[in-house]
C-alpha cells in the first residue's frame, strides 16, 4: 500500500499545488479589474500596486485552498475512476475506504496549513491596504470622548478623552471592586500614555485601596504600570479594524471589548467563526467530493471542473448567505460560520457509508 499511497498522494498534490498558486492569479486581475479606476484616482504608483498584491497573495491562496483541495480531490479520484483503478484495487482486497486515506490525511494537513496562512494574513493585508493607500488610522475617526468601558481584568473604567492615534488618555478613573483575596482599588491620574511593551502608564494621580476592615490607604503616584489593564487603544475605541487584518486572537479580543462597551458584537463573532470554519472546509470538502466523484466515470476534464465549479458555488454560497444571517442576527453567529460545513459534513458521511467498497 505505501506505493498505492505514494501513487495518490502525487496526484493530488500535482493538482492542489497548481492550483494554490494558479488561482490567486485569477483572484488578482479580477480585484484589479474591479478596482483599476479606484487606484487611479488615487495615484498609486505601478510599482507600489504590484507590490501590494504580493503582500495580498497569502489572502488569495487562503481563498483558493478549498477550492483546489476539491478540485484536485476530484481529479485525482475520478481518474482512479476513469481509468478503472478503483476495480482494479478492489480485485486486489484494498477497499475504498482505505484508498481515501491517504487524501483524508492530507486534507487534514492542508486544512492546519490553510489555518496558519491565516494567521500570516492580517499582518500582509495591513502592508497591502498603506501600499495602495487604504490604511485608515484610529486618529483619523478622531479621539472618544466622556465613555465609561468595562475592562477585562481591571473593573470599570472611565475616561474624559481618548486618542487612540498618540495612545493617550486624560482624566481617568479606574475602579476594581474587593473580593475574597484582593481589596478594592480605586485609581485616578491626570493622565496615561500606552507603550507597546509596557501596556498603559498613568501619571500624576492617586490609588486609594479599599480593605475588607474598612481600612482606606490614599497614595499619590507620579507614574504607575498597570498590568492588568491590558486593553490596546484601539480596543478601547471599540471600532475594530477590517477582520482581515486582524487575527484570531485579535477578533476574539475586540468581541469582548465591544460586547463589555456595550456595542453590537454580531458581525465580528460571525467573522470570528469563520477563521476557523473555513480553514476546516478543507477537510469537509474533500470529504465530500470523494466519494461524489466515484459515483459516475462519465467525462473527463469537463466533467471535473464542472463538478467542482457546482460544489464551489453552493459551498461559498451557503457560507455568504449564513454570514449576512449571522451579522443581522437573524440566526446565531456559530450556526452562521459552522452550517456549510455541517450540511456537507453530514452529506460527505452519508455518501462515504453508501460508496461500494
Amino acid at each position: 500500500m505505501k506505493l498505492l499511497d505514494r501513487y495518490i498522494l502525487r496526484q493530488f498534490l500535482l493538482t492542489f499545488i497548481m492550483l494554490v498558486l494558479g488561482l490567486p492569479l485569477l483572484f488578482i486581475i479580477g480585484d484589479i479589474t474591479d478596482n483599476i479606476d479606484t487606484y487611479m484616482d488615487r495615484g498609486v504608483p505601478i510599482a507600489r500596486l504590484g507590490l501590494a498584491y504580493v503582500y495580498q497573495f497569502p489572502q488569495f491562496m487562503v481563498y483558493a485552498f478549498p477550492i483546489a483541495a476539491l478540485v484536485a480531490t476530484v481529479f485525482t479520484i475520478g481518474g482512479l475512476t476513469r481509468h478503472q483503478e478503483i476495480t482494479a484495487a478492489k480485485a486486489g482486497g484494498v477497499s475504498f475506504w482505505r484508498l481515501f486515506v491517504p487524501v483524508g490525511l492530507l486534507s487534514i494537513v492542508l486544512s492546519a496549513g490553510a489555518f496558519g496562512l491565516s494567521e500570516v494574513v492580517p499582518a500582509s493585508m495591513r502592508k497591502a491596504a498603506a501600499l495602495r493607500g487604504e490604511a485608515v488610522t484610529q486618529a483619523a475617526n478622531g479621539p472618544r470622548i466622556n465613555f465609561v468601558f468595562q475592562t477585562e481584568r481591571e473593573g470599570i473604567l472611565s475616561v474624559r478623552r481618548l486618542d487612540a492615534g498618540t495612545g493617550e488618555m486624560t482624566e481617568l478613573a479606574l475602579e476594581r471592586n474587593a473580593t475574597d483575596k484582593t481589596p478594592g482599588v480605586h485609581l485616578m491620574a491626570r493622565r496615561a500614555v500606552w507603550r507597546q511593551k509596557g501596556g498603559w502608564r498613568l501619571e500624576d494621580g492617586w490609588k486609594r485601596t479599599l480593605h475588607a476592615d474598612g481600612r482606606e490607604q490614599a497614595v499619590r503616584f507620579d507614574t504607575l504600570s498597570v498590568p492588568g489593564l491590558v486593553e490596546m487603544p484601539e480596543d478601547l475605541m471599540a471600532e475594530p479594524r477590517d477582520p482581515e487584518q486582524m487575527r484570531y486572537a485579535e477578533v476574539t479580543r475586540f468581541v469582548g471589548a465591544i460586547e463589555r462597551s456595550g456595542g453590537d458584537a454580531l458581525p465580528l463573532r460571525v467573522e470570528q467563526a469563520l477563521k476557523l470554519s473555513v480553514p476546516l472546509a478543507v477537510i469537509v470538502i474533500v470529504l465530500f467530493g470523494a466519494p461524489l466523484v466515484t459515483s459516475s466515470s462519465r467525462g473527463g476534464t469537463a466533467y471535473g471542473v464542472g463538478i467542482s465549479l457546482g460544489i464551489t458555488i453552493i459551498y461559498m454560497l451557503l457560507f455568504r448567505v449564513g454570514k449576512a444571517l449571522g451579522s443581522s442576527g437573524a440566526i446565531d453567529p456559530m450556526v452562521a460560520a459552522w452550517g456549510p460545513n455541517l450540511l456537507f459534513l453530514v452529506a460527505g458521511l452519508v455518501l462515504m457509508v453508501r460508496v461500494r467498497t
